[in-house]
């Protein structure tokens, strides 16, 4: 059975997460993994004028790109990140949109010389919806890079997530786990080339990786 997302009701968890997520003082850092310091950086989405972020949460890494001079624009679905986003960083150009980002990306014709998501949205939305649709707002030979947790060993597809624990109001979205290899058949099948897909192992050996995931259109 295909994940039933109920919009109204993420967009609730997304603007609770961002009440604790975003900080004031914080300041612009661009980093793949969940590791301070470790794996890559920008380089992954080559030399881009313009880049769209999708489920760019606290915008510190737009503000990051912005401040070199790239053109950012960036896509939540809570409309309290939004807000909050816009004023630490919106005076830097980066542009913010409150928008699910499946219709987001059908209504915009608007396109990118990379589109990326740490940890965002391409985790969080069904991938043979959403592949399809960055592919065509993509500019010829641009490129798709996102990262998030690596799956559970036989925990593929979409996958429950509550939020606060187990108590309480009941908040849950989905998040879409695959192995590399499933990734590069989807990509390809969504009309990606040149896909790279791989696990970069954490800094301490035995803690989590991070999926690393690039490819071209």
């Amino acid at each position: 059975m295909p994940a039933r997302h109920d919009i109204a009701a993420e967009t609730e968890l997304w603007d609770t997460y961002a009440g604790s997520a975003f900080k004031d003082d914080a300041e612009p850092v661009f980093h793949w993994t969940q590791y301070a310091g470790h794996g890559p950086g920008t380089e992954l989405l080559g030399d881009p004028e313009s880049v769209l972020e999708i489920g760019c949460g606290t915008g510190r890494a737009l503000a990051y790109l912005a401040q070199k001079g790239v053109k950012a624009t960036g896509v939540d679905l809570s409309p309290v990140m939004v807000e909050k986003t816009t004023e630490r960083w919106g005076h830097l150009g980066v542009e913010f949109i409150c928008a699910e980002v499946l219709e987001y990306l059908r209504s915009d014709e608007r396109t990118y010389d990379a589109v990326y998501s740490i940890f965002g949205a391409v985790w969080f939305t069904d991938p043979a919806k959403l592949l399809p649709l960055i592919a065509s707002r993509l500019n010829p030979g641009g490129s798709l890079v996102f990262s998030h947790p690596p799956a559970i060993p036989g925990a593929y597809g979409p996958q429950g997530m509550y939020k606060g624990g187990f108590a309480g109001k009941a908040m849950y979205t989905y998040r879409y786990s695959y192995t590399p290899h499933r990734w590069t058949t989807m990509l390809q099948r969504a009309g990606f080339r040149d896909v790279d897909a791989q696990i970069l192992e954490a800094p301490e050996p035995g803690h989590i990786g991070t999926l690393l995931v690039r490819a071209q259109a």
